[in-house]
């Protein structure tokens, strides 16, 4: 990735720090991370040093799987099945219990997020997906470019990067506000007439500097206010 490309996309941390939720979380897969591990160490088996990272892999195994049938015979010396046999039934087990754990936190967390999802972060979450797509989109042309594809080359391309580190910051500070919006709604809730005190003066700001760029983003402000002032009216018919 070019280096005026490297610090527009929103990361994931980024985004939870932003939105204090653990939002778009992936379950965490135990077989995937040993697939990882097995893919870089065929690399650098692959490497230079192929015939070093071998030996230490091997006697690491070794090492460690005599440590382990030594432990047994000192405290399981009852066991009458093979320590190699032991071995694959405990790991197995580990394994499933770990990610049982992992399954139930990320239904957790997952449920949490539902719970504090409103509709302005759905949208905001949404328009960060396709802001990040168009980022990767541009990378991949690039990665095109220099494989010696200049017919593809992007015309006035700072122009368009740019462009979308003005949009970050708007998603930005998008999000910031619906975050304060959101984590204040019981506030916002109790003093009603205060908080449409202030969407009326949100309002009346963005008619007196329409044509203006700082109307255009308090218009944003507004209607991000307006869909969590919606939202919370919907939560407390409920109640």
């Amino acid at each position: 990735m070019r280096d005026d490309l490297q610090d527009l996309e929103i990361s994931q941390n980024e985004l939870q720090n932003l939105t204090n939720l653990p939002v778009n979380e992936k379950l965490l897969i135990i077989t995937n991370i040993f697939l990882k591990l097995g893919k870089i160490y065929i690399q650098k088996i692959k490497g230079s040093e192929g015939a070093t990272v071998i030996f230490i892999g091997f006697s690491t195994f070794i090492f460690s799987y005599i440590l382990f049938d030594l432990i047994l015979k000192i405290f399981v010396s009852w066991l009458t099945i093979p320590s190699w046999i032991f071995l694959i039934i405990l790991g197995l087990w580990v394994g499933g219990v770990t990610q049982t754990i992992l399954y139930m936190l990320w239904k957790s967390r997952n449920k949490f997020v539902k719970l504090n999802m409103t509709n302005s972060l759905k949208i905001l979450l949404n328009d960060v997906n396709r802001y990040n797509a168009v980022i990767r989109a541009i990378d991949i042309n690039d990665q095109i470019e220099e494989a010696g594809n200049s017919e593809v080359v992007i015309k006035e391309r700072e122009n368009v990067v740019a462009a979308l580190k003005l949009t970050k910051a708007d998603l930005v500070r998008a999000l910031k506000t619906e975050r304060i919006l959101r984590e204040n709604k019981n506030f916002i809730l109790s003093n009603t007439e205060l908080f449409a005190n202030n969407l009326a003066t949100l309002a009346a700001m963005q008619v007196h500097e329409q044509a203006t760029e700082h109307g255009r983003l308090l218009n944003e402000a507004l209607q991000i206010a307006l869909d969590v002032q919606h939202e919370m009216k919907r939560l407390q018919s409920q109640r």
